[in-house]
């Protein structure tokens, strides 16, 4: 009975795992260049009673074996991958990308952090920099007096100038791709560091090497299916609600035996 309890505890915890993902998908909807989560489940170690192949008797074998299970695990939380929506917001500054690949973003403790999230901004010093003031990498500067600035798919950085009719090159925007992008660390904020699962950045111009294109005026929404999440919130709520009655089941069990017992 108490390996029951605890077989049935670990898939509680399973369920839970799964509606806490689902949150975090949820509310993060909204959430610019946000890759939804998902959690990848194992079973735990069996116990044998009987192994499969041992002798039955002399001449013959156990066709199968008798194990038991001890419940399940979380092996992983991994994102998916998948490309959100491109959407339209207007500003010039805004980029997003269009295949593989993430902005590479400066943090004060001379860290490089990455992010599919584009929303940029200039600072005081007209350096490009994401929502919390992080400076991009390479460093592109626009000039006080600039009247335009276009960002070609390939991540050239031009303007114009009062009196010119012509475009000036001040930058490039590159990117940076990874053997293994699973194996990122989430820093908050919309960024990610990299990790010996990840690998080493590769960094290049936008359409090179497999990266992806930079659209300006947009930025890549959210991917997470709302629908999807929904359904599976439900698919977890069912499972725990199986699990607490099982467990229900087999505290009514124990106090019958522990009654009969003491009756005895």
């Amino acid at each position: 009975m108490n390996h029951a309890l605890d077989t049935i505890a670990t898939g509680l915890e399973a369920s839970q795992t799964m509606m806490d993902t689902i949150a975090d998908n949820l509310s993060n909807v909204n959430t610019t260049g946000f890759k939804s989560e998902t959690p990848e489940f194992q079973t735990l170690l069996y116990q044998d009673g009987i192994q499969p192949g041992a002798n039955s008797t002399g001449l013959t074998v156990y066709p199968s074996g008798m194990q038991v299970g001890t419940g399940v695990k979380v092996a992983s939380i991994k994102d998916v991958l998948t490309q959100g929506t491109l959407t339209s917001t207007g500003n010039p500054l805004d980029l997003a990308i269009n295949g593989q690949g993430y902005f590479q973003i400066l943090l004060p403790s001379g860290q490089t952090a990455y992010t599919r999230d584009g929303s940029f901004q200039v600072n005081q010093n007209g350096q490009l920099v994401n929502s919390s003031g992080y400076q991009v990498i390479p460093n592109v500067t626009v000039p006080a007096n600039a009247t335009s600035v276009t960002i070609g798919t390939d991540g050239t950085v031009s303007i114009t100038v009062p009196g010119s009719q012509t475009a000036t090159q001040i930058g490039q925007i590159q990117l940076a791709s990874f053997i293994n992008p699973q194996g990122l660390q989430p820093l908050g904020g919309n960024l990610f560091a990299s990790t010996s699962s990840s690998g080493t950045a590769i960094a290049g111009a936008p359409q090179t090497n497999g990266l992806g294109s930079v659209n300006q005026n947009y930025v890549e929404s959210s991917n997470v299916d709302v629908v999807q999440a929904m359904v599976s919130m439900i698919s977890a709520e069912r499972a725990y609600q199986l699990g607490t009655q099982a467990a229900s089941a087999i505290d009514n069990q124990l106090n019958y035996l522990a009654q009969a017992a003491a009756g005895a």
